[in-house]
């Protein structure tokens, strides 16, 4: 028999809907995902400038790429196109990859090498935002030579501190934040755009085109403009917080209030700009004196909302990375019943321990710069190959126009990324020495499971059916327990691995009066959760096939007993018949669960790639949660058998005795 049944999820809703559109939703919006894309204003302009001579063709220039790159990157690209990729209401790069991975198994590196930069942005951002909005004390009279580097760090450090607590208090304060932000955005920028109203002439394609090709190396300018962009991959990636109709409600007001500021900046350094920057920022520059502590203090409370989003969000990757197999399972925590509200305390320590060098080595902001945008780039293109192939196969968007959706963004962004490459001597190499620890990891955790598989044997349960019955009721081996259950990589109803047939049969048996089999099946919708039930032996052995969202973190034992408590109740197999192993003294149910760890055994040869492959990843295994706790099981019952894997046995030896004449 067969049935499909729910279980209900212990950890939050199953339900995501933002179909409502209301001030309190629009609110949410503003403060969960626009931090990063909405602290850009404070060092994107400063980067263009940089040390170079203020000119009417640079300001101009810049603030027309600048809005030209916020149209087609942001608006058209992840506005418009992007969040059409709605995984049952989630997004980010993992959702769109479980949308499309069954029409190209090559998507997988691309996947990596995406989740690999927006891990290594995680690490940046909070340093170049915090760093940008606490230099701002500068200009204040007496705090001129304020250390700046220790403030931030304290900064940075107490956001990293209160993870562990969950953000679903500090999250209320996050809307009302962002849209004092904003408006304090649009307002200084429009007193200065008021006073120089020509200057939204830079709006204009043509002073972008001029700045690209006319100004003296006008083409590398294009990495600071990057800055202004860098945040767009969290209107996609947190899709499932808030929805895609107010995300983009929200994007016309954030976009305006954006352009104005720019505009504003832009206004301000042509009329008050002088030769050169000199270490000064525009964004504070232009505003009133008196407004100084009030702006600084807003623009680090939104620094830290850009942090608290970028946190959030490697929290959220890397928990779809581990049920999704690229990456070591690490302990997950739920700190609230917030749904979607998790804290991985050693993904937390690494950003930390991460963010703290970056702001001891680079020290302010200006140098910051040069590291941040070469990383994100790569998560943009890798986002842009993922999506063309949403476009054309669930869509269904004509081949032509998907090659020419390809044709226009690779081109921006690949001219973005060699534009960053010139960054990776200025500091650059930082993030991406980040990125590729974080993309090695994700490789071998992937590759060598997938190895692993390769090199698993499966066995026909139908082969061993009468042995099994017929150990169940041999009373002359001890019962080891009522219920035994085994968790299966066996996908197949009929099979198991050949692992777990040695487990029950050899040297000790394991005589039980049921033996149960666990497949845990990952599926593309991110909170699906239900099981099937199949009798492979009557009443012996049973097969339970876990449906599980890549988005859920696995309760096996508590769903265990929800499987038997239905089936009692249902009086299916005839449970409600048996004696399940409680006692007057003990009602509850006595089951044991039978956890197989394997160790890469000595007897084995390797291609190079396999050895180095297969090494690291037991190397890291090390440092990973153990199966019992990644799964849910209680240790009281719990046993953990080790097992060796051979997966190329050594070669055949010619070993010889030794004949000593003792003579």
């Amino acid at each position: 028999m067969k049935e499909n049944s729910s279980i209900p999820n212990t950890g939050h809703s199953l339900v995501n809907n933002h179909s409502k559109i209301t001030f309190a939703t629009l609110l949410v919006a503003l403060g969960i995902i626009y931090g990063d894309i909405g602290t850009s204003p404070l060092y994107t302009f400063k980067a263009i400038i940089g040390k170079r001579e203020i000119s009417e063709l640079l300001v101009l220039g810049g603030v027309s790429c600048v809005f030209w790159t916020l149209v087609l990157q942001t608006t058209i690209k992840y506005v418009w196109l992007t969040l059409k990729a709605d995984n049952q209401g989630e997004g980010g790069i993992f959702s769109l990859y479980s949308l499309v991975r069954r029409y190209g198994k090559k998507l997988v590196i691309p996947t990596m090498i995406g989740a690999a930069a927006l891990l290594a942005d995680g690490m940046i951002t909070p340093a170049v935002s915090v760093t940008s909005a606490i230099e701002g004390l500068e200009k204040i009279n007496g705090l001129k030579h304020i250390p700046v580097v220790p403030v931030v760090i304290a900064v940075v450090s107490l956001v990293f501190f209160l993870q562990r607590f969950g953000s679903h208090k500090m999250g209320k304060a996050f809307g009302p934040v962002m849209m004092i932000w904003f408006s304090v955005l649009l307002a200084i920028g429009l007193f200065q755009v008021v006073q120089s109203p020509s200057v939204i002439r830079a709006l204009n394609p043509y002073y972008a085109y001029e700045l690209l090709t006319h100004y003296p190396q006008g083409f590398w300018l294009l990495g600071a403009v990057f800055l202004c962009t860098t945040g767009a991959e969290a209107l996609y990636s947190d899709l499932g917080h808030c929805g895609k109709d107010n995300i983009r409600i929200t994007w016309a007001f954030v976009k305006l209030c954006l352009i104005v500021n720019y505009l504003g900046q832009a206004s301000w350094l042509l009329n008050h700009g002088g030769l050169h920057l000199n270490g000064r920022n525009p964004f504070f520059e232009m505003m009133p004196e008196w407004f100084l502590i009030p702006g600084i203090v807003i623009a680090t409370l939104a620094a830290i909302v850009a942090s608290q989003a970028l946190i959030s969000g490697s929290f959220t990757l890397i928990n779809e990375a581990i049920n999704l197999n690229f990456w070591q399972r690490v302990g997950v925590k739920q700190p609230s019943d917030t749904k979607g509200q998790i804290y991985i305390p050693s993904v937390n320590n690494l950003l930390w321990i991460g963010c703290v060098l970056v702001i001891l080595y680079f020290q302010d902001s200006s140098h910051m710069e040069a590291a941040y945008g070469l990383a994100i780039t790569l998560a943009m293109i890798t986002t842009t190959v993922l999506l063309s192939y949403f476009l054309l196969f669930k869509l269904k968007w004509n081949k032509l126009l998907v090659l020419l959706f390809l044709a226009v963004f690779l081109l921006i962004e690949l001219s973005f990324f060699v534009a960053n490459v010139v960054k990776f001597q200025e500091g650059g190499y930082i993030t991406v020495i980040a990125g590729g620890i974080f993309f090695f990891v994700m490789y071998v955790s992937y590759f060598a499971r997938k190895i692993n598989s390769s090199y698993t044997k499966f066995e026909d349960l139908g082969k061993y059916a009468h042995t099994i019955a017929e150990l169940s009721n041999d009373e002359s081996i001890p019962k080891f327990t009522t219920h035994l259950i085994y968790l299966t990589k066996a996908d197949r109803r009929d099979q198991i691995e050949a692992r777990i047939i040695r487990s029950i049969f050899d040297k000790k048996p394991k005589r039980a009066d049921v033996y149960w089999f666990f497949h845990i099946n990952r599926t593309n919708n991110p909170y699906t959760l239900n099981y099937e039930v199949s009798e492979l032996v009557d009443d012996k052995v049973i097969k339970i096939v876990l449906n599980i969202g890549f988005r859920i973190q696995p309760k096996t034992e508590l769903y265990f007993e929800k499987v038997i408590d239905d089936l009692i109740a249902n009086k299916e197999l005839n449970l409600h018949l048996r004696n399940n192993g409680s006692t007057k003294y003990n009602p509850s149910i006595d089951f044991k669960f039978i956890v197989l760890q394997a160790y890469l055994s000595v007897d084995n040869e390797f291609a190079i790639k396999e050895s180095i492959t297969l090494k690291s990843y037991f190397f890291l295994k090390q440092f990973a949660q153990k199966d019992e706790q990644a799964f849910g099981l209680d240790r009281n019952d719990v046993l953990i058998e080790h097992i060796p894997l051979v997966y190329q046995p050594v070669k055949a030896f010619d070993l010889k005795r030794k004949i000593t004449d003792r003579s």
